[in-house]
């Protein structure tokens, strides 16, 4: 039987000790970062490699940035 990895999307959300990378679904933080931007340096560093979406959400919770890496499902037209 193959296993197969699931790309996760990461999320850059709030954290009581800063910012957490956090994968889709998980109910534990990945990492917990001092700053939102190092968060987001892991987080993408992540989304890349898995060809998956960062999401980062903002002090409010609410996504403000989405990047996706990989290939997109739905390119612009043009």
């Amino acid at each position: 039987m193959e296993i197969k990895m699931t790309k996760k999307n990461q999320h850059v959300v709030p954290h009581k000790d800063g910012w957490a990378v956090k994968g889709a679904g998980n109910a534990k933080a990945t990492a917990i970062h001092p700053t939102q931007q190092s968060a987001i340096t892991q987080a993408r560093d992540i989304a890349r490699n898995q060809g998956s979406e960062m999401l980062v959400h903002g002090t409010n919770g609410r996504i403000r940035e989405r990047n996706t890496y990989g290939k997109d499902p739905y390119p612009p037209e043009g």
